[in-house]
C-alpha cells in the first residue's frame, strides 16, 4: 500500500512540475522589454514612414496643362492594393515607433531639415520627458493611416484626398513638438 501512495505522490509531483514549467515565462519575457530595436526613429522615417506615406499623397490629383486636365487616381484592383500596402506600412509602423529603447538618430549623426529643428539629443530628451505625448502623436498618425485603409477599401479618391490632409496634420504636430518646437509659423 506504501508504494501505492509513493507512486501516486511521485506522479503528481511531476504532473506538478509539468505544469508550473508550462505555465512560465521564458527569462527574455522578464526583462524590462522583449523587443530589440536597432533603427533609429529617423531610420525608420527614411525607409518606412516617406515611402509608404508619398504614395498615398500622391495617389489622386488633377494637373491641367495646356494640353488639357489630367485626373490621376487609382483604377485597378492592382493599384487599390498597392495602396492598401502602404497604409499597412503605415499603420505598422507607429508601433515601431513607439517601442522603449528606440533612439533619434545614430550618435553624431543629424536630422536637420531646417535650421528650426532640434539636434538629436534634445529631440531624445524631449520625447523622453513627454514620452506619452510622443505615444499619443504616433498613435494619431496611426488613426489617420486607418482612415486612408478605409478610403481605398472603399475604393474613394475623394475621401483619400481628405485623408490625405489628416495625416499631414498627424506627421505636422509631432514634428512641431518634438523636432522644431521653437519654429515660429509665419504670419499671415
Amino acid at each position: 500500500m506504501h508504494k501505492i501512495f509513493l507512486g501516486i505522490f511521485v506522479a503528481t509531483l511531476i504532473i506538478m512540475v509539468g505544469v508550473v514549467s508550462c505555465t512560465q515565462k521564458p527569462d527574455v519575457l522578464n526583462a524590462e522589454s522583449i523587443y530589440k530595436p536597432v533603427a533609429t526613429l529617423q531610420e525608420l522615417m527614411v525607409s518606412i514612414v516617406d515611402p509608404n506615406v508619398d504614395p498615398i499623397w500622391n495617389s489622386v490629383s488633377t494637373v491641367i496643362t495646356k494640353s488639357g486636365t489630367e485626373e490621376k487616381r487609382p483604377k485597378t484592383d492592382e493599384e487599390w492594393q498597392i495602396l492598401k500596402n502602404h497604409a499597412l506600412a503605415l499603420i505598422e509602423v507607429s508601433n515601431l515607433l513607439v517601442m522603449e529603447g528606440r533612439q533619434v538618430a545614430a550618435p553624431g549623426s543629424s536630422t536637420s531639415t531646417t535650421s528650426a529643428e532640434s539636434s538629436p539629443e534634445v529631440i531624445q530628451k524631449t520625447i523622453n520627458a513627454n514620452r506619452d505625448e510622443f505615444v499619443k502623436r504616433a498613435y494619431a498618425l496611426q488613426d489617420s493611416a486607418k482612415l486612408a485603409l478605409t478610403a481605398i477599401n472603399a475604393k474613394n479618391p475623394e475621401e483619400l484626398t481628405t485623408v490625405g490632409g489628416v495625416i499631414d496634420h498627424a506627421c505636422e504636430q509631432c514634428h512641431k513638438q518634438f523636432w522644431y518646437p521653437n519654429d515660429k509659423a509665419p504670419i499671415k
